[in-house]
């Protein structure tokens, strides 16, 4: 197909990580490929770029029904090369995209609409300022393994509807989804090079970065993120980086436990735990600990863990051999620092392939390392407070700062504490699921990032504003023009000292100079 580079070096070999069965092969793109295909990218947006919003509504809304179309089939191809189960594929990928499409297909006329800019006194001397916007060019979208499906494609139609066109760099572990994407957009009926995906490893990513693409946007770890953060600027490239975290719940004594129980296991066990976003510190009050954990290893002993084509699963495999040791690891470091493993803690043994148990944890503590590094794995440690300033300092202590959750009756109380809570979203009695709402900005604070994706915010960061001004009325010189004399001074005192006030009744008093010095450039 025409978005998919043709075989150029050796092949990526695909495999289910429920199975290990051969899900496809994709060819490796070489670099001087990735070079050429950011170069006709950028020869297309020429086009693109001139193209209405109303005509660019249209294309996304064909590929929008050529997903609805084929989303079986889609959803199955996402659990066979992700591991995560069918209904996952459909609740966290399939439909969340579906509406992030639809959103944006509709809106973004309105929301990069030419604003004007309130210019203060400046407006009274006849000016006029306003913004528009411009697409950026080509934007290098270099997405994770974890939602091989929904962030790629939500950051390539966002992209688009702004006019730039996009080059796909999928993961290495999940490079048939991204072909299925590419696809899509061909069926849509696409300009040829509008959307090309680009397939390879680590090198094919440093590739797209070197080829100086107008925007990268990457989802990953923070040492890629900061890779490519260097490597983006040798050639003053500006990168949206989302790169993790470490997220915290507070469960308050008043909070609705049983709810709280039931958040807490999707939370963290949602997609094997491989979630940027997932649960991965639990803070309960200390007097209602015992009762939430209770719940929570009951509703965790009732979860089937198997492949995730079976409609019955709701925790299906992780996604690589290298991610299951690094969870073996965290699990051996927490039981070493003397925390509890209340169930799971072990790769489950009736089944084979790439999984690992859900597990609960207690009595954990922030001074223990897998309390501070991510997991990304299926995995609940729960810690104890005694009072609301001890949750928000526990839940800041941490170099992440991607989402949070607060569960309390108390409204007032919890919208007080996600104020203080250092990340870009927190939630009140919700949990995770807010990257699937594309009409809000999605991103963090500390080392979860740069910038932002999805909602008005993440769509800014695909144009680039250019402001307008416009003198209405010029019929004379303006007072600051040059040749400067005694006059021009004191004039420029007086704008120093009355206009700047910005009260119109302060400005009045300058007139008689105005006049002065408009006479004075007349003569001249």
């Amino acid at each position: 197909m025409s978005a998919v580079l043709p075989v150029q070096t050796d092949e990526i070999i695909s495999f289910n990580p429920a199975t290990g069965a051969e899900v496809g092969r994709v060819p490796q793109t070489s670099a001087d490929d990735v070079k050429a295909a950011v170069e006709r990218g950028r020869a297309v947006f020429q086009i693109w770029k001139k193209t209405s919003f109303k005509e660019r509504s249209a294309y996304i809304m064909r590929a929008r029904e050529v997903l609805l179309t084929e989303m079986d089939a889609i959803a199955r191809l996402i659990s066979d090369e992700s591991g995560k189960p069918v209904a996952e594929a459909f609740s966290m990928e399939i439909a969340p995209v579906l509406d992030l499409m639809q959103y944006f297909a509709r809106n973004t006329e309105k929301l990069l609409k030419p604003a004007k800019i309130g210019i203060g006194l400046y407006a009274l001397l006849g000016r006029t300022s306003k913004i528009i916007y411009h697409p950026l060019g080509v934007v290098g979208i270099i997405p994770a393994w974890n939602y091989p499906f929904s962030i790629p494609l939500g950051e390539a139609v966002m992209a688009l509807m702004a006019g730039n066109t996009v080059v796909i760099k999928p993961s290495e572990l999940t490079p048939i989804i991204g072909l299925k994407i590419g696809e899509i957009f061909e069926k849509a009926g696409f300009p040829v090079d509008c959307v090309q995906v680009v397939s390879g490893g680590g090198a094919t990513g440093a590739a797209l970065v070197e080829a100086a693409p107008d925007k990268i946007m990457f989802t990953g770890s923070v040492a890629t993120g900061k890779k490519i953060a260097a490597a983006a600027a040798k050639n003053l490239t500006s990168v949206v980086l989302e790169l993790g975290g470490k997220d915290p719940m507070i469960v308050f004594a008043d909070a609705n436990l049983e709810l709280a129980a039931g958040a807490a296991v999707w939370g963290a066990f949602c997609n094997a735990g491989q979630s940027c976003s997932s649960v991965e510190r639990l803070y309960v009050h200390e007097s209602v600990a015992d009762e939430l954990t209770r719940k929570i290893v009951e509703k965790t002993r009732a979860l089937q863990q198997d492949g995730g084509d079976k409609e019955t699963t709701s925790v299906g495999a992780m996604s690589s051999e290298k991610q299951i040791k690094i969870v073996e690891d965290h699990i051996e470091d927490f039981r070493a620092a003397g925390a509890n493993i209340e169930i799971g803690g072990r790769r489950n043994p009736a089944l084979e392939g790439l999984f690992y148990e859900p597990t609960v944890i207690t009595n954990a503590n922030n001074d223990m390392r897998a309390m501070q590094e991510e997991t990304f794995g299926p995995t609940l440690p729960i810690a104890t407070f005694a009072t609301e300033e001890d949750a928000i300092r526990l839940a800041n202590d941490s170099e992440f700062g991607l989402t949070a959750s607060v569960w309390t009756r108390d409204l007032a109380k919890g919208k007080r504490v996600a104020e203080r809570i250092e990340a870009g979203t927190v939630c009140v009695n919700e949990v995770l699921y807010t990257h699937g709402i594309g009409q809000t900005p999605w991103g963090g604070f500390k080392n979860s990032g740069r910038g932002r994706t999805h909602g008005r915010e993440g769509l800014l960061e695909l144009v680039q504003p250019q402001h307008i001004h416009i003198n209405k009325v010029s019929l004379v010189p303006d007072v600051w023009w040059m040749p400067y004399t005694p006059t021009a001074v004191e004039t420029f005192r007086g704008f120093a000292k009355y206009f700047a006030s910005g009260s119109v009744f302060q400005t009045a008093k300058l007139l008689p100079q105005l006049w002065k010095r408009l006479k004075e450039l007349k003569k001249k």
